[in-house]
């Protein structure tokens, strides 16, 4: 199944229906499917062909859903770019991908002008509303006011549909090619653990530029459900009025949003009565987080995540497991095999680490342009026929094959001949009264080889370095207690929200 075709089966069968509210723009499911036919049948008539990589720069609104279907619709290959895309950044996804045209918003684009002039070659620039910034660009309206269909014969379901890049922590970003097939697999799987139903109302703050906040689009579209778009979570208390209006189901989170939940003096059990559900990824919940987020939402299940890009998503934690797998990612999720091989390929036993690899229809296609990346990560499978993900990731599973993260192989901390996992550090420092956040890295030491340095964000303006290393001592082995603590205001974080170690570490530098 090709993915815009989740769209025309759920206009079909719910057209009166509510698809998507943005903001003060609410769409049904039929005006979503008019919508993008026109959009694409527009952007063919402006030259977009079969398998053109066209980007998407728009922050969370109406439009890029509008947008992202339409380009699929138009046979096309659709790559969600974060809004905060620097020019520099933007000239280097465009060109390492060939981008045939971008849509974007006027606020953005003097960015895309500059992107162009720095060598982003596209043909076609369509912006939501005219900018002086771009005078030649197309505007978006008077496609949209087009009564035209959308191009027949757009492809078949083996065609890339995505190319979304990583966050690029390590040198620059990666596009992950993702098929139609692929995005399929990952959204029939996801929705099945989720039990996701046409009834379910989902509140989305990620950018959709991030895979987790793009998923939230496609499986609710897919399944027939209500998707509430907002642009971030900078104004929580906004979000959660509207999360009560709108009585929603589902919401979709990371660590740095469930810590600041959690640090808000005002919210009550049973403030959001209609809450199934919420998800987390991008980062393992720490335990602690865990505990305090059931006690404050008493009949909200918890689904405790994790996944990457290159294959959407890896495992889940079976809502009854949180209490007796504290700490434990899951198992893998519906219609995918996730096992620990060593370094030299074979599968670990029980509580060994090793790299995590992932066998299954979602795994990606590889990696654009990059033929040796690809073969790092995908390699022989079991079969013959087949090649599997090698995550980069350190984990280990115990007797019942439930998996545990230990942490990135370039993350581990080499200290007195022991090496430490962040990860660990990390779940001990979330427990401790009064911090908020915390990030964990490695400092060089001509003793030791590396020392290892906590950076905390606290509600408790009284806490101390010392209170911290000694709540640490009780909890952990000497060698993962922090020998330093910095305080800080907030964490250095990704354009997707994720805490970022690396920056965190290069910060050290500059200080």
């Amino acid at each position: 199944m090709r993915v815009e075709t989740f769209l025309s089966a759920s206009a079909a069968r719910l057209g009166d229906k509510t698809a998507l509210l943005a903001g003060k723009t609410r769409l049904s499911y039929r005006q979503l499917e008019a919508m993008s036919d026109a959009l694409a049948a527009g952007l063919t008539a402006r030259g977009v062909q079969r398998d053109d990589r066209v980007l998407v720069l728009l922050d969370n609104c109406w439009e890029a859903a509008v947008a992202i279907f339409a380009i699929l619709k138009a046979g096309a290959v659709f790559s969600p770019v974060n809004a905060s895309t620097k020019a520099d950044k933007l000239a280097y996804i465009a060109q390492n991908c060939g981008a045939r045209a971008v849509i974007s918003q006027p606020r953005l684009a003097g960015v895309v002008a500059e992107a162009t002039a720095l060598g982003a070659a596209f043909d076609l620039v369509v912006l939501s509303e005219p900018s002086k910034a771009l005078p030649d660009a197309v505007a978006l309206q008077p496609l949209l006011a087009a009564p035209l269909a959308a191009p027949s014969n757009a492809g078949i379901d083996c065609d890339l549909a995505m190319l979304i890049y990583t966050s690029g922590s390590t040198g620059r970003p990666k596009g992950v090619m993702m098929s139609h097939r692929n995005i399929e697999a990952a959204a029939n799987s996801i929705t099945s653990y989720l039990e996701n139903t046409e009834d379910d109302v989902i509140l989305n703050v990620l950018p959709l530029a991030f895979d987790y906040g793009l998923y939230q689009l496609l499986m609710a579209i897919k399944v027939g459900a209500t998707l509430v778009l907002e642009k971030s979570f900078a104004f929580p208390q906004a979000i959660f009025a509207t999360m009560r209006a709108e009585k929603v189901t589902g919401f979709p989170l990371v660590p740095t949003m469930a810590a600041m939940i959690l640090n808000m003096k005002d919210l009550e059990p049973g403030s959001f009565p209609d809450l199934r559900y919420i998800s987390n990824t991008a980062a393992a919940l720490p335990p602690a987080h865990i505990e305090r987020l059931r006690a404050l939402l008493p009949g909200t299940t918890i689904f405790s995540m994790y996944g990457l890009t290159e294959c959407k998503r890896c495992t889940y934690l079976p809502p009854a497991r949180l209490d007796d797998k504290t700490g434990s990612v899951g198992i893998a999720i519906p219609n995918t095999e996730a096992f620990v091989v060593n370094d030299a390929g074979r599968r670990t036993a029980p509580g060994e680490v090793g790299q995590l690899v992932i066998r299954g229809p979602h795994v990606m296609q590889g990696y654009w342009g990059d033929p040796d990346a690809t073969a790092r990560a995908l390699r022989p499978g079991p079969n013959p026929w087949e090649k599997v993900l090698y995550t980069g990731d350190l984990f280990y599973a115990d007797a019942e094959g439930f998996l545990f993260f230990v942490g990135r192989t370039d993350d581990i901390i080499k200290t007195r001949g022991e090496k430490v996992a962040p990860k660990e550090v990390e779940a001990a420092l979330s427990a401790c009264p009064g911090v908020v956040e915390a990030v964990v890295v490695g400092r060089q030491d001509a003793v030791l080889g590396q020392t290892i340095h906590a950076i905390v964000v606290a509600s408790d303006p009284a806490l101390t370095e010392r209170d911290v290393i000694r709540h640490c001592a009780r909890l952990l082995e000497e060698f993962m207690v922090p020998k330093s603590v910095e305080f800080r205001e907030s964490l250095p974080k990704t354009d997707t929200g994720k805490v970022s170690r690396r920056l965190a570490a290069e910060s050290l530098e500059t200080i």
